[in-house]
Order: structure tokens, then sequence, then C-alpha cells
């Protein structure tokens, strides 16, 4: 005992402090996260109760004039007791968080991992379906605020609406795999460029383009090699998806699509199923990205009946107004087509929305 004491008193001493703090230190920011963790899922079901019980009481009361007025008196009142948080503009937004959120469980998921900061942006949204997915991509991969903002502003929803519109009912393509079109503003492309070029520049920024293409994908091998009757053949990307279980083989077309494109990808997938696919893994699946796609020979080629999406990339993003008029024509033209197809009275798009399990994010 003597002997320990000696050494730590000795020149032992600031090791051993450096330690010990660096131990309790970890304690502490574990905590730190806890309390942050619960003060946050407190202030935002605590948000929606007032929100639902102020709807309930006053404006659902058939007293639309008189709830006006009193929201404006309330506010007053509580933002001088509890400050200003409770001003007029923010508990209109919690009215509108429990009208917009009837259900108490969906609430409860989204206070473990949003903040009010984040439910904010997801309040203007049009459907829940869009606020959910939104919230979800957000939980998953842990969006700060303006990354969440970011992700609404290039219509990442309606973009994997448009690639879900387009499966068949015996598709083999599980829905929210893909995007259309894909926007690779992010790799710095401009002008006239090879194929080599873009896959050189989506390598470069693997990290922002596997973000652009969706979670859950992991980059494989690029030129993935392939010997078929003594032939080299070789495939532009290729990535495994964690949650799908699958590999995700990618091809890159400068141009417009091509019919022979679809025999090449084909090839491709079955070598993928024969020689590369793991024990518990699904039939691996296969996306052509192209400069200019051609919807009609997609449709009657049936390519995601092979397991094949199409997709266009944009290599430059247009203003946003133009952005936006361009993602609804192909979304209602994706939309127009399932109609016709199916001889439906109107389109319906079935989604899965996915339950959070990742932890919350960090402002």
């Amino acid at each position: 005992m003597a002997k320990e004491n000696r050494l730590i008193s000795g020149g032992d001493i600031s090791s051993f402090e450096k330690t010990l703090v660096t131990e309790v230190s970890a304690i502490i920011e574990k905590s730190k996260r806890e309390i942050y963790s619960r003060a946050n899922s407190c202030v935002v079901v605590m948000f929606w109760e007032v929100g639902r019980h102020i709807n309930r009481s006053v404006l659902q009361d058939k007293r639309a004039e008189y709830g006006k007025q009193i929201v404006a008196t309330v506010s007053r009142q509580l933002a001088e007791r509890y400050g200003a948080s409770f001003e007029e503009k923010n508990l209109r937004r919690m009215l509108q968080f429990a009208e917009q959120f009837v259900d108490s469980k969906i609430v409860a998921a989204l206070s473990r991992q949003l903040s009010w900061s984040h439910i904010r942006e997801l309040l203007p949204l049009k459907s829940i379906e869009a606020q959910l997915f939104y919230a979800d991509e957000s939980a998953n991969r842990q969006l700060s605020v303006r990354g969440l903002r970011r992700l609404i502003a290039r219509k990442s929803f309606e973009r994997g609406e448009i690639a879900d519109a387009r499966l068949s009912d015996d598709t083999m393509l599980p829905f929210n795999a893909f995007k259309d079109p894909y926007l690779f503003d992010i790799l710095g492309l401009h002008g006239e460029f090879a194929e080599a070029d873009l896959e050189s520049a989506i390598i470069h920024e693997l990290e922002k383009f596997i973000l652009e293409f969706g979670k859950g994908f992991t980059f494989v091998e690029r030129q993935k090699r392939m010997i078929i009757d003594g032939d080299d053949f070789h495939l532009d990307l290729l990535f495994y998806h964690r949650m799908l279980k699958r590999l995700v083989a990618v091809e890159l077309k400068v141009g417009k699509f091509d019919a022979k494109y679809k025999g090449q990808m084909e090839l491709y997938l079955k070598w993928l199923d024969r020689y590369e696919r793991q024990e518990g893994e699904g039939a691996p699946i296969g996306l052509i990205l192209c400069a200019e796609t051609k919807r009609e020979q997609i449709e009657l080629l049936e390519l995601d009946k092979a397991g094949i999406a199409v997709a266009e990339y944009w290599t430059a993003l247009p203003p946003k107004k133009q952005f936006e008029e361009k993602i609804h024509e192909i979304l209602a033209e994706a939309r127009e087509r399932l109609e016709r197809k199916k001889n439906f009275p109107a389109p319906t798009v079935k989604r899965q929305i996915e339950t959070f399990i990742e932890p919350e994010d960090d402002e």
C-alpha cells in the first residue's frame, strides 16, 4: 500500500489524474446528453399538449373568431409568465403541431428524436407522409436543423415518390430504395464531361454522393471486374444496402437511356447473384443513371420486374421555382402513367413509413 501511495504521489500522479479526469468527464458528458434528451422530449410533448388543449377548448368549439382573439391574449400572459417560447407566433405553431399530428404515439416518437426546431421545419409541409419521411430521414441521418432544411429544399420526398410511382405491382424493387432525379450538383460537374469524369467525381465526393443516394448505402467497389466466358466486364459502382441486405449495382451513362442497357445490367445482376451474393442476402438490384431517361421505353421494357431502376441525374440545379415546377411535372406524369396502367380513378402510392430507431439529433 505504501509503495502504491509513493507511485501516486511521485512522477505518475499527472498521468493518474489525467486518466481519472477523462473517465469522470465521460460520465458527465453521458449524463448531460441524457438530460438534454429527456428535457427535449418533455418540451416537444409539452408544446403538443398545450396546442391540443387550446385547440380542443377554443378553436374546435365553433368559436373561431373568439379563438383568434383569445390566442393572442393567452400568449401575452404565458410569455410574461414563462418566457418568449410562448409568444403568439410560437404558440400558433403549437396549435398547428397538435392539429397536424393527432397520434400521441407518433408525437412521443418524434419527441425522442427531434428538437422543437426540427418540428418547426416540418409544419409547413403539405402531407403527413412528407412530414414523417423528413422526420425519419433527419433522425436516421442525425441531421442538424440546417441539414433538414436543405433536404426539404431539395425535394427528397417528392423525388422518392416519382421513383415509387413507376413501380409495377410485381416489381422486384423495394419501395423507397431510389430517387428520380438525382441531384449531382454537389459533385461540382459543369459543362460536358465523360462517364469517367462522372465516376471520378463520385468517388472523390463519395460521402456527399451517398447522402444524396440515400441512407443505408455502403460503398463496396469501383469498376467491379467480372470475367464471363473469358471476357472482362466492369461494373461502374457497387454498393451494399444494409437495411435491404442486397448488393446494388450502379451504371453511369452520360447520354440518353438506351434499351440495350437493360441487357447489360441484367448480365451484371445475374453474375453478382451467382458469385457475390452471400447467405441471407436478397437478390442484387441495379440502378442505371442517365443524363436523360426515356420513360415510355422504360415502362415498356418493364425493367423494375427485373430488379432494375432507371433515373436521371442533374449536374446543376435550376432556380428554385423552376426546380419545383419540374419536380411537380414529372411526378404528375409518373402518377398519370400509373393511373392509366392500372385504371385507377385516382393515383395512389403506397408508402411504408419507417419507425425511429436512431439517437436524437443535437443542433
